[in-house]
């Protein structure tokens, strides 16, 4: 099969003219070009790698954090719990799990809107993990002419331990983020412990060895090929995008037509010459994760890094030309007209988020930190007691959602002279318990073969929490 389409040029021809349309043959795909990313200076890259730390920091820091004793965060699947800080959530409670999601989501449209691709090139765990792995490179490796000259370079002594020690660092962090990714899963220092003597579950030893293939993969190999053809958001951002919103882009007004000059010259007989303040340099090109020239107007790949407009203020610097040639701006700034913050699809996307927060945290406020669910014994209808009376068995089972530990008074209703065979209940802090309870009832009040009864848990440490479950009490009335 041929890996190129063929095309046809159908440029209209001059009246007369009878040359037949060319045919020419164009690549199907594009073959990478390997990019050397140029290590820049400057004020947003102070930010970006600062906020990169920090996420780091939670990230592999979170999992050793204890919050009494369980661990801070802690997705406990096989209980069926998730521990987030003080709170303990249930699938029961799943509902606001995807309440949270929506309001990521809506919070990401919402900067979008504002500020482009912000999210890519600040937080983007891709392209946090990227930038670390290029930091790398930059330590064992070199400048970026230096690793150019490396990979051309036959082999030797010098480049064959500068890639063994830049792959091992990286599979080093590969493997320390596998593990304390199942960390939120597993606590942490059971896990490190049972990982190398072989006691660890084995999906513990599966997702550990995903991670640590993926990261590996992901971050030192693919890169940008992530950003570019693998990430969705690359694709459907421009939709969100207008006029207004706030992007990383070269002023071509200004910078045009490019050239190399003499340092010497001042900024005013540049001008002068009809040149624009672009010297040619491509610093703007060297320094992107993604490889593009920001002078060819924006572009889908830009992950809004802002790495171009600290090489380019640089650049600025030392020519004692102003600053900006490359730097945050919107579409209609750069044509000359008035950009507008508060516009109706911001707004929009604002106030739903407002309310979206507010009845979340609303709903937080407001949640009883109680579960209480009743199911009937399934192996058996009823029973007849001693006394004559019909019995029914329950399951309870209580879930303390509270850091503080609770006794419950358990209430039936319904029918008349119902009775239980415990009227009192314990449940740890953020901790579930299940009670076996048994209910009976006089054969006479059951004048259908299914009653539905009430039951009421109320703590007495707190008269406010309280819940009502309803069942079906099944007795035969015919007795």
């Amino acid at each position: 099969m041929s890996d190129k389409i063929p095309t046809r040029d159908v440029t209209p021809q001059a009246v007369g003219h009878h040359t037949p349309p060319a045919t020419v043959q164009q690549e199907m795909y594009a073959k990478r070009r390997h990019i050397y990313v140029r290590e820049i200076k400057g004020l947003f890259q102070r930010l970006r790698r600062g906020a990169n730390w920090l996420l780091m920091l939670a990230f592999f820091g979170l999992p050793w954090l204890n919050w009494g004793d369980r661990p801070l965060i802690w997705f406990d699947l096989p209980g069926r719990e998730f521990h987030i800080f003080a709170a303990t959530f249930y699938p029961q409670e799943f509902m606001l799990l995807s309440w949270l999601l929506i309001i990521c989501a809506f919070g990401l449209f919402f900067i979008t809107v504002f500020a482009g691709r912000v999210w890519c090139g600040y937080t983007c765990p891709q392209s946090v993990w990227t930038f670390l792995y290029i930091w790398v490179e930059h330590r064992l490796e070199g400048s970026r002419n230096r690793r150019i000259r490396l990979d051309r370079e036959p082999m030797s002594l010098d480049k064959a331990w500068r890639k063994t020690a830049k792959h091992a660092v990286w599979l080093a962090i590969a493997l320390a983020t596998g593990v304390t990714f199942v960390g939120y899963f597993t606590p942490i220092r059971e896990l490190i412990v049972d990982l190398p003597t072989l006691e660890a579950h084995g999906w513990s030893y599966f997702w550990v060895g995903f991670f640590l293939v993926f990261t590996y993969l992901n971050a030192g190999w693919l890169r940008e090929q992530v950003c570019i053809y693998m990430c969705p958001y690359a694709r459907f951002q421009s939709v969100m995008f207008d006029a207004d919103t706030l992007i990383v882009s070269y002023d071509a007004a200004r910078g045009e037509p490019r050239g190399a000059r003499k340092k010497a010259l001042e900024h005013a007989q540049v001008r002068a010459a009809g040149l624009g303040d672009c010297i040619d340099c491509e610093l703007c090109v060297q320094v992107c994760p993604t490889g593009i020239d920001i002078r060819k107007g924006l572009q889908y790949e830009c992950i809004t890094c802002a790495a171009c407009i600290d090489a380019c203020d640089s650049v600025m610097d030392r020519m004692n030309y102003p600053r900006g040639l490359i730097r945050y701006t919107t579409e209609n700034a750069l044509e000359g007209k008035r950009s507008h913050v508060l516009r109706p699809r911001l707004l929009g996307y604002f106030a739903a988020l407002t309310v979206m927060v507010g009845l979340f945290v609303w709903t937080l406020g407001e949640r009883m930190p109680l579960g209480f669910e009743v199911e009937r014994e399934r192996g058996q209808l009823y029973q007849m007691t001693r006394e004559g009376r019909i019995s029914n068995v329950y399951t309870l089972t209580v879930r303390n959602l509270d850091d503080r530990d609770h006794d419950y008074r358990l209430e039936v209703s319904g029918l008349p002279d119902l009775t239980l065979d415990t009227d009192s209940l314990s449940v740890p802090a953020s901790s579930s318990r299940r009670f076996a309870v048994q209910i009976t009832a006089a054969p006479e009040v059951l004048d259908l073969p299914s009653h539905p009864i009430q039951l009421h848990l109320q703590s007495h440490q707190d008269t406010d929490i309280r819940l009502e479950r309803e069942t079906r009490f099944i007795g035969d009335t015919r007795r």
